[in-house]
């Protein structure tokens, strides 16, 4: 069934066309991809779905009744001071269903007129029966599996206000996943998220019971999600029925086949005009002139022009001229990390830390968000020092580093005067490098505070590629790039002939350049030789490893208590204990409805809510 249909909208911002008369439909249920270089208009289209902006012309139909959530960037919450309560907005319904419940018990305690306590009782029965049915008694449950999917736990007592702009994204997710829409809007939903949340959220996207669409760079997200791409390009929308990677070799057969039709096309109509030609200069060769020959001549130039003129496709777009070569080659040993450990405060980070970089490795640092992954890279690049241990760096390495916050601190300088601030060139010649790097004519003259996400990174990776260095660094060097971008940076990244260290939450980007890998977690780093998916594996088992041996260990120290007293439930123990609290509070509400006396009412009523009580604990026991 039809869920949304976008027919011949057009938008312009400041005089530029963003997109003109595009029209596409979505069913329900769809798992949809919307990919185009950045600038192609893709959040505003999105802005548009979601109604906070209006097309120019043409129109946005949705089902009648549909429920659409959407996620910016980064969201905005004024009102609400923590960010457990941001999250508690998705349930205002029932929170306000909540509150009547809790007035009607206070109303049904004090009253001393059985008529008007059967009243209560009846109206306290309906409210809580609409609580329950909408899951109001599953609120923590549901709460709880989102913020521990997406590791947000640490951030639900903190002021909103005060989170970072990638926090707040992270809070603005969890909140859109509560709401529970019929129609998710999600705009760059994994940029703040580390590799399990990112793997959290595909799984949980997968099995969404809504329709969702989705914009991405995350190659590997997008192929386990979707299952239908819009591809929005120069203005108009194309629509691929297959994930992200079929659409890549689709998208290819595309333009080959329109390729060849625009070339068949031209010698169509270079024959057309030769045949002209020749038509006319037979016509006036006559003596007289052939009228009839002039005739053909004339119909056959109204033919042509009467033809369709296929546009000539564009095989090879402008993308970044990245190549990016390393100075003199430093020595066999690049960075020596000894026995390092780095606390804050009485929190420690890791424990007694080994690392070895050897020349020309790709080395990858991974790990859950505040594992400690860009303090060990400050660490690197002597920002900031160990609190026990040795970080030595190798001979003749020269570093460069490429930060996830980019030039936040610059504000009034332009894109060619921070440029030049690292890379000693004429103007001439700045504005000749910059171009290589999508930075045209003008452009090089806007505030560096203007640029996107993208842009500055576009900026920062033109300043590395003329600096004197062997030893890159790259913390999240995939985030703002589009798809494109991404794929200029791995192959040049590939063809680099110094070192490189990186951290990245982007699966397929870590798959594709990576063989070494350092995890974090649990205060350790493991070390892994292989691709990501083999470190991964590995990384499961060694978890799965643990927790066997903590439940052996626990085992052999606590011999013979009893399976109640180790707190070990079964599932389906659990499934048949809520069954039998069920029926007890259904039987309670048949013999409400039948007793008049007003002690005995108030007794039951007492009684029942107990049972409710343990049914809410026992239903938050099976959810975990």
């Amino acid at each position: 069934m039809l869920a949304c249909s976008v027919s011949q909208i057009s938008k312009m911002y400041g005089g530029n066309s963003i997109f003109e008369n595009i029209t596409f439909e979505i069913n329900e249920k769809d798992r949809i991809g919307l990919v185009g270089r950045n600038g192609s208009g893709k959040t505003t289209l999105l802005k548009l779905m979601a109604g906070l902006e209006t097309p120019d012309s043409g129109q946005i139909h949705w089902k009648k009744g549909l429920q659409i959530g959407y996620l910016a960037q980064i969201p905005e919450y004024h009102n609400q001071s923590t960010s457990k309560e941001v999250l508690m907005t998705a349930f205002k319904g029932l929170l306000q269903l909540e509150k009547k419940m809790r007035e009607l018990e206070e109303k049904m305690s004090n009253e001393t007129n059985t008529l008007k306590l059967e009243k209560l009782v009846a109206d306290y029965g309906h409210v809580q029966d609409n609580f329950s049915l909408k899951g109001g008694y599953e609120i923590d449950a549901n709460i709880e599996k989102i913020v521990n999917g997406l590791k947000i736990a640490d951030l639900l007592n903190k002021p909103f206000s005060a989170l970072s702009g990638g926090e707040k994204t992270k809070v603005g997710l969890a909140l859109s996943l509560l709401k529970n829409p019929d129609f998710l809007l999600l705009d760059e939903p994994t940029n703040h998220l580390d590799l399990p949340a990112v793997e959290w959220l595909g799984m949980f996207l997968r099995d969404y019971a809504g329709t969702v669409l989705v914009i991405s760079h995350d190659r590997y997200f997008l192929d386990e999600v979707i299952n239908k791409i819009l591809d929005l390009e120069d203005g108009e929308i194309e629509c691929y029925y297959t994930n992200f990677s079929g659409y890549i070799k689709e998208k290819e057969e595309r333009l080959l086949k329109e390729f060849q039709a625009y070339e068949e096309q031209q010698k169509k109509i270079k024959k057309m005009k030769e045949a002209i030609k020749r038509l006319r200069d037979w016509a006036n060769r006559a003596n007289p002139p052939n009228e009839g020959l002039h005739k053909r001549a004339r119909n056959m130039e109204r033919a042509l022009e009467r033809m369709e003129k296929l546009d000539r496709p564009v095989l090879n777009r402008k993308k970044m001229n990245l190549d990016i070569e390393s100075s003199a080659r430093s020595g066999n040993d690049v960075m020596n990390l000894g026995n390092v450990s780095k606390k804050f405060g009485e929190k420690f980070l890791f424990k007694n830390v080994n690392m070895h970089i050897a020349y020309q490795e790709r080395v990858a640092v991974v790990g859950e968000n505040g594992t400690g992954k860009s303090t060990l890279i400050k660490m690197m690049i002597q920002q900031l020092q160990p609190d026990d241990g040795e970080v030595r760096i190798g001979s003749n390495v020269k570093i460069g580093y490429l930060s996830q916050h980019i030039f936040s601190e610059v504000k009034d300088e332009t894109i060619i005067e921070v440029f030049r601030n690292e890379v000693s060139v004429t103007e001439g010649e700045a504005r000749h490098i910059l171009a290589k790097f999508l930075f045209y004519g003008h452009t090089v003259f806007r505030k560096v505070s203007q640029l996107s996400g993208g842009e500055r990174m576009r900026l920062r990776l033109a300043q590395l590629m003329y600096q004197d260095i062997n030893f890159l660094i790259l913390d999240e060097p995939t985030n703002h790039l589009d798809i494109e971008s991404l794929e200029v940076l791995e192959d040049t990244l590939e063809h680099y002939n110094g070192t490189i260290l990186a951290v990245s939450h982007d699966r397929y980007f870590l798959n594709k350049l990576f063989e070494k890998f350092y995890w974090i977690e649990a205060k350790e780093v493991h070390s892994f030789g292989g691709d990501y998916q083999y470190a991964r594996e590995k990384m499961m088992e060694m978890t799965q490893n643990r927790k066997e041996e903590k439940i052996n260990n626990k085992r052999l120290h606590t011999p013979l208590l009893r399976k109640k007293e180790i707190n070990i439930v079964s599932e389906r123990d659990l499934e048949l204990e809520l069954e039998a609290v069920e029926q007890k509070i259904m039987e309670l509400e048949l013999e409400l409805g039948e007793i008049h006396e007003l002690d005995r009412l108030q007794q039951l009523y007492m009684k029942k809510e107990e049972y409710e009580k343990q049914w809410g604990a026992l239903f938050e026991q099976l959810e975990k």
